[in-house]
């Protein structure tokens, strides 16, 4: 059942969902616009045709404009509570976040089905007709715009020159047309004084009405020798073209069957299953066809071994040599015959192929070397073409199961957006359009620089597709559930100040006294007591710092695994900040300057790196991180010998101090003090 804080959380979102959703389809729409503005641009698209573009175009980027409103919204709705206190309200009657969050995680998961049946059943119909689209203006002839003083061949087969022209008449002025298209060499040369050029009612034709002219036309025959050419010379006072010149949109027939972003889930997993067949059979029947084919080395088979047959026209009478060539080649063949059921390692010893090559003639080794020239061409061939082929169906592959993945991710980008942008609007408390439109822009640029590294990733076959799709949004997951926590637990995640210490600490820094006077004191410091409890932190600290060897190197295994607390530090640490405390009320301003210059003391820094026991163990046993942390310890230690040599020299003029205090009011007023009476008048 909805409760009434229900129904306030759920108003305050919803009114600036339908708001924010606008802005983030509108600002997705023109980037989408200006990647095929030159597709649009100069082409005379009815507003009919723009408006089916425009409209597919929307239901393709539905679901990336969805996570993005989602993310404004709740960081502004819920920046507006707490920029209210309406968020300190509710959390002060006892509800935590997470039960207001609760009505519109319901909303989210609502939110998430809606995206994935768009992306599933909207959006691939959508996507092939846009597809449709895009491809049928590129296909679409330009609009006709004339320049003036240059050549214009946006025509096909013409080119004209128009010196002026009138845009309001649309008249041109000085008109020269180069008609070419019975050929280059029987050119059509126009030139008239004036004329006008518009389109049919049909767009499919420009008439061309020219006024006050001359035109020229070759009259070349078909004979290849003629050396004059005749030529036709006319003169007109008017005269009128019709030209063919389709400027309709025609949409193409255009074949899907293999595009992934065109298929639901049910017919993508269908594809992937044939597919996955497909590339298995190929792979199986390239790896056979390469295993007997192009890869294949057979023995040495006699007609390779055997020198080429030589025609007897060329050589007639071999000489000598070329017969002890033959007869030598012969005893290979011979020989390789003998070992023919050895195996192939013997094979291989006895057959020489350099020997073999070497007792060649010229000849006949340049032939040897182009016909294995010309065999490793064609087995590089063929192979590239096979790899190419397989390259081709593994995309094919990959980005089916990518479309897959993307459609479950980006649903569910919405409900993991939600959980980003509500805990952090509580956590930062401003609303508006000032600082959430920064966070929202900031988180929505990491999601998609990672999300499309991912699917780069997967594409290219890099890392599985199921890594390279859910990478995005593993991560967002996480920074989710972190911000949730956190504001649920109210924790000050984005304070400076926790940040600054965190720092201060790291580095030692630590932060300086400032005492000043204060205006109103009750009671005065008894200063005999902080005198004496001054001198003995003043013997402590010099006691302490004669005894332990602060100049010397830490012991490792007490520094990391024996470390504890330095208690003597801790207890001069606290009777001095119990001195300062109660001379802070002291009237006297050099009690009051000289309490500025105690140092901090710090019972931790000079003995562990951490306070918690496990984590000093843990730096301990990582020894590279161990030794570092032992030269910060030992910094350390030397600062708190200073420290205690300026607390003793500080300790001991202050008790000097305040035995001058004591001192003076055990002393008698001085007579302007005293009133008439002789009673003493109080200081004011």
């Amino acid at each position: 059942m909805f409760k009434k804080l229900d129904i306030f959380v759920f108003k305050n979102f919803i009114t600036l969902f339908f708001g924010t959703f606008a802005i983030s389809l509108f600002v997705v729409m023109m980037q989408f616009l200006w990647k095929y503005v030159d597709d649009l641009v100069g082409k005379g698209l009815g507003m009919d045709v723009l408006g089916k573009f425009f409209f597919y175009a929307a239901e393709t980027l539905v679901p990336m404009a969805l996570p993005l409103a989602i993310l404004l919204a709740s960081l502004i709705s819920f920046g507006n509570m707490g920029e209210r206190l309406e968020l300190l309200a509710i959390k002060a009657a006892g509800v935590s976040l997470w039960r207001t969050m609760r009505p519109l995680v319901v909303l989210m998961v609502f939110f998430t089905g809606l995206s994935f049946y768009v992306q599933n059943v909207i959006a691939p119909k959508a996507q092939e007709n846009l597809t449709t689209l895009i491809y049928s203006f590129r296909q679409t002839s330009p609009e006709l715009s004339i320049p003036e003083g240059v050549f214009y061949d946006g025509v096909e087969g013409m080119n004209l020159y128009v010196k002026k022209k009138d845009k309001e008449t649309g008249m041109l002025y000085e008109v020269i047309i180069y008609n070419m298209r019975d050929g280059a060499n029987n050119a059509h040369i126009i030139l008239a004084d004036s004329g006008r050029l518009e389109t049919t009612a049909d767009k499919e034709h420009l008439l061309l009405h020219l006024f006050n002219g001359e035109q020229f036309e070759n009259l070349r025959s078909n004979a290849l020798n003629t050396n004059n050419i005749p030529y036709r010379r006319e003169t007109f006072v008017q005269k009128h073209f019709i030209i063919d010149f389709d400027q309709n949109v025609k949409m193409a027939d255009l074949d899907f069957s293999s595009s992934a972003r065109t298929k639901d889930i049910a017919r993508l997993i269908e594809g992937v299953d044939s597919m996955q067949a497909v590339v298995d059979s190929t792979a199986h029947q390239f790896y056979d066809q390469m295993q007997h084919g192009v890869l294949y080395v057979a023995g040495v088979t006699d007609k390779e071994t055997s020198p080429s047959p030589t025609p007897s026209s060329l050589t007639p009478n071999p000489s000598p040599k070329e017969r002890g060539e033959k007869s030598l080649a012969k005893q290979q063949v011979t020989a390789k015959a003998e070992v023919q059921d050895k195996p192939s390692e013997e094979t291989a010893a006895q057959l020489d192929i350099d020997t073999l090559f070497a007792h060649l003639n010229p000849d006949q080794q340049h032939r040897v070397v182009q016909q294995a020239l010309q065999k490793t061409l064609t087995a590089e061939s063929e192979l590239e073409w096979k790899a190419d082929e397989m390259k081709v169906n593994s995309r094919s592959l990959r980005m089916h199961r990518i479309q897959i993945w993307d459609k479950i991710t980006s649903a569910l980008a919405c409900l993991v957006f939600f959980f980003i942008g509500a805990p952090l609007g509580a956590i930062i408390r401003k609303g508006g359009l000032g600082m959430p439109v920064v966070v929202a822009v900031i988180i929505f640029i990491f999601y998609y620089i990672t999300n499309r590294l991912g699917y780069n990733l997967a594409y290219a076959g890099t890392i599985p597709e199921v890594v390279g799709m859910w990478y995005s949004t593993v991560i967002l997951s996480a920074i989710g559930i972190f911000f949730t926590v956190k504001s649920n637990n109210d924790s000050t995640v984005f304070n400076i100040d926790s940040y600054t210490a965190f720092f201060r600490r790291l580095w030692g820094i630590r932060q300086k006294r400032h005492i000043v006077r204060k205006e109103v004191i009750i009671n005065d410091p008894d200063y005999a007591a902080m005198s004496t409890a001054l001198l003995a932190v003043a013997n402590e600290a010099h006691t302490y710092r004669s005894t332990q060897h602060l100049t010397r190197f830490p012991n490792y295994i007490k520094v990391f695994f024996r470390s504890e607390r330095d208690e003597e530090i801790a207890k001069l640490s606290d009777q001095l900040e119990y001195c300062v405390d109660s001379l802070s009320n002291s009237k006297d301003k050099q009690i009051l300057l000289q309490l500025n210059a105690f140092p901090i003391l710090d019972a931790y820094a000079h003995t562990a790196p951490f306070r918690n026991r496990t984590w000093n163990i843990c730096a301990g046993v990582f020894v590279p991180l161990g030794i570092v942390l032992v030269f910060r310890i030992s910094r350390f230690r030397r600062r708190l010998r200073r420290d205690l040599k300026q607390v003793m020299g500080t300790g001991e003029r202050i008790s000097k101090r305040c035995e001058e205090m004591v001192e003076l009011k055990s002393l008698p007023p001085a007579p302007s003090e005293r009133g008439g009476d002789g009673s003493v008048k109080n200081e004011e």
